[in-house]
């Protein structure tokens, strides 16, 4: 059957193909046993007729809902609300509707999500926590398949996605030694023993600070319990206020970042000339501040696209067994807050 706006059905793409109806349904499903030759003569028979799927009818043979969760922390920080659809992307690729809730990062919330009454609706969740543990997650009774995003928990028992935090720290706080700063803060420290994306990048700081023979001043890392934009401001203010305040500034994500270059603003200072700054995340914010914002830009459609393909391979039974680990790329990119603007004018 094809859905509304397309006449065709799989007979016609079969005899379009030369092919038996069942090698047809075998592509449209994604099965591997098809050969490369095969699959592109059906692909071309399905671009062709325009056919599309019937995706409820696929959903319902198979004992699905279509509907999968998507489970982050806080939608009003921009990371999670362009990671999010980033996933809702790769997800609409599968024929899959996503839900997707907000935790606030607390337990209780948390707890709703993994043993709450959505475990009725959903396929399979895409859970980012703050406050679940390996505890928490081995105690639970549902088994939905869950992909953990983010950093609080490694070696789990379910499927996990993040990226390599503390290098990619190292890599941001390098390029500032690499330009001469000596006294580089860092602001977004927690004290919270489930942050691991803070106990992360503060690793990967030090070791670049290890790495070129400078000591870690205690004076110049910032605790900072949330990562918004007063909280940048505030903590920045703070290192403005030492004695021998810092030429360059680490920031832990975007937001505590932009908030750092409004106080430095506010202050008189210039960026990069008297302080450089650096944040993490890319969010689509950072090509736009005044000046633009030098930053970690995780590969966040890489993140989704691996999330996805790990839930769809345990829902079709093609995975099963122990949790995976899968790393997603990063890279730094340079804007006017560490390097200045005639820096980014070419030549």
């Amino acid at each position: 059957m094809s859905q509304p706006g397309g006449s065709s059905n799989l007979r016609d793409v079969a005899a379009a193909a030369g092919v038996s109806v069942k090698t047809v349904s075998n592509v449209v499903n994604g099965y591997a046993h098809v050969s490369d030759a095969t699959r592109a003569r059906v692909q071309q028979a399905i671009d062709e007729l325009r056919y599309r799927p019937n995706l409820s009818a696929r959903n319902l043979r198979r004992g699905r809902s279509g509907l999968v969760a998507l489970a982050v922390p806080e939608l009003e920080m921009p990371y999670f609300a362009e990671m999010a659809n980033h996933i809702v992307r790769a997800a609409e690729a599968r024929g899959w509707t996503v839900l997707i809730d907000q935790t606030d990062g607390t337990a209780e919330r948390e707890n709703l999500v993994l043993n709450g009454i959505r475990r009725h609706l959903i396929d399979g969740l895409i859970f980012n926590p703050l406050a679940t543990g390996r505890r928490e997650l081995e105690a639970r009774l549902d088994q939905t398949p869950i992909v953990l995003l983010g950093e609080r928990v490694y070696g789990g028992p379910v499927d996990h996605v993040s990226i390599d935090n503390a290098a990619a720290a190292q890599a941001a706080v390098t390029h500032l030694l690499e330009l001469g700063r000596t006294r580089i803060a860092a602001i977004g420290e927690q004290r919270r023993r489930s942050s691991g994306t803070a106990r992360l990048r503060l690793r990967g700081y030090n070791n670049a600070l290890k790495a070129a023979g400078l000591p870690v001043d205690a004076d110049l890392v910032r605790t900072s319990e949330s990562y918004h934009r007063a909280d940048g401001a505030a903590e920045m203010e703070a290192l403005l206020a030492l004695p021998q305040p810092p030429d360059a500034v680490f920031c832990f994500n975007d937001l505590l970042a932009l908030g750092a270059l409004r106080t430095l603003l506010d202050s008189g200072l210039r960026v990069p000339d008297d302080v450089a700054v650096v944040g993490f995340d890319d969010i689509d914010e950072c090509a736009y501040s005044t000046p633009s914002l030098t930053t970690v830009a995780p590969d966040k459609a890489g993140i989704a696209a691996m999330a996805v393909d790990l839930l769809a391979s345990r829902l079709e039974g093609r995975a099963v067994g122990a949790p995976r680990e899968r790393t997603a790329p990063h890279a730094l990119v340079i804007r006017e807050s560490s390097v200045g603007r005639r820096a980014m004018v070419p030549a």
